[in-house]
């Protein structure tokens, strides 16, 4: 078998309802206390649905001036200090301009900018530069000089997840030699909470906003919106070990693959992300029983829990592996969950410990896979991170640590 570019993980960075910093973030999932929230802002008559994960104050003061954030929607706001800090703890980007590289995934971007714009309020020139999905990307460039390629990715909710494989490609092909990819969302509005409920996806326990998201669980009615950031830096593994760099995991494997069934539905028995998640594990050069975890999409809908759990028995074997979901502390965070969640399997990999899946109390019995209800020691192996869309696009990534042990 042909020798291939090894891919290091050399920067973290977040921004989530769970905390700004990655030990706050993992903190709180480990605890399993759920982000969930009323929103007073959000307090309009005849609302269904009133509560969400929203990302507190996120110091973007640090990372941009005043004049810039005038000039930028929140999901570029949320991103910026995301990869800002995920640079930070790489030590910076050790390459010259023409071979970095950022990709970023968003589902809807510019929300709030647009929401402005249909109210007539304020009146300005900037909605459409605000509210392009490529937006951050640019501030993104502008910011750390990066003058090679600049992507970004719109798959819906897997949008974050395709921005981390699609970077791993780069390097591997020779295209940048370090790459800033991640995803961002902010759409926590009453025109998406409404319309997101009129779609049947959101959880309506409006009394237990901190009850609502229940992943794999018999009573699961919907998911809870959230907002958020996370970003990576992806360099060869080689570059990392020769400066004596640190480095997190390995991103070893990329599935991507399309339902290419039905809108918003996924495909019944999970075929599509079956083959994504077999596609990403024959990347890696990896067997099913060479995964000790999976980070599911796990939204908490009926529809979808139940196809991925039966995609994940299928492929790993039933109750084999020990499979977990982030969303119900963190919310869905649309197109940025994807990268959330890649974050947090490493944060898995480097803590060594499964973070439990908060809200469960009974297991669908269709849901034939183990989901742990409290913390669990990670056995050694490859780690797996699931996002599947609406429009039926899929995305798996698997992450490895380093050093094998």
């Amino acid at each position: 078998m042909s020798a291939r570019t090894r891919v290091a993980v050399t920067g973290l960075g977040v921004r989530t309802p769970a905390g700004h910093h990655l030990k706050e973030l993992w903190d709180t999932l480990v605890t399993g206390h759920s982000t969930a929230r009323t929103i007073a802002s959000l307090l309009i008559d005849d609302l269904p649905v009133t509560f969400a994960c929203k990302v507190d104050d996120p110091g973007w003061e640090e990372h941009v001036s005043v004049r810039h954030a005038h000039r930028m929607d929140r999901t570029s706001l949320l991103a910026a200090c995301a990869a800002a800090d995920a640079i930070t703890d790489a030590g910076g980007l050790p390459a010259q301009p023409g071979r970095r590289a950022v990709v970023t995934g968003t589902a809807l971007a510019g929300n709030e900018s647009r929401e402005q714009a249909f109210l007539g309020h304020p009146r300005t020139q900037l909605t459409v530069p605000k509210a392009m999905h490529n937006a951050a990307s640019a501030w993104l460039t502008i910011r750390h000089q990066i003058t090679g390629p600049s992507v970004t990715v719109s798959t819906a909710c897997a949008a974050g997840g395709h921005a981390i494989g699609e970077g791993l490609r780069l390097i591997r092909d020779g295209s940048a030699d370090v790459v800033v990819a991640g995803g961002a969302e902010a759409c926590i509005s009453p025109t998406m909470l409404l319309a997101f409920h009129r779609c049947r996806a959101l959880s309506t326990r409006v009394a237990d906003p901190e009850r609502a998201c229940r992943p794999f669980d018999v009573g699961r009615d919907g998911f809870v919106m959230g907002e958020g950031a996370a970003f990576v830096v992806l360099e060869r593994l080689k570059d990392v070990v020769r400066r004596g760099g640190r480095v997190y995991a390995e991103l070893a494997g990329y599935g991507r693959t399309s339902d290419a069934y039905h809108l918003t539905m996924p495909h019944p028995d999970g075929d599509g992300a079956e083959r994504c998640m077999r596609q990403a594990l024959a990347d890696a050069r990896l067997t099913p029983g060479d995964v000790t975890h999976v980070n599911a999409h796990g939204t908490g809908t009926q529809l979808d829990d139940l196809a991925e759990a039966q995609a994940i028995a299928r492929v790993f074997g039933p109750h084999r592996v020990p499979v977990t979901s982030t969303k119900s502390v963190t919310g869905h965070a649309l197109g940025a969950s994807g990268a959330i969640e890649a974050v947090v399997s490493v944060l898995t990999l480097v803590e060594r410990t499964i973070h439990p899946t908060a809200n469960l109390e009974t297991l669908d019995p269709r849901c034939d896979i183990d989901v742990p209800r409290a913390p669990r020691p990670l056995e050694p192996g490859a780690v797996v991170s699931n996002s599947f869309a609406f429009g039926g696009h899929n995305a798996s990534l698997v992450f490895t640590p380093y050093p094998n042990c």
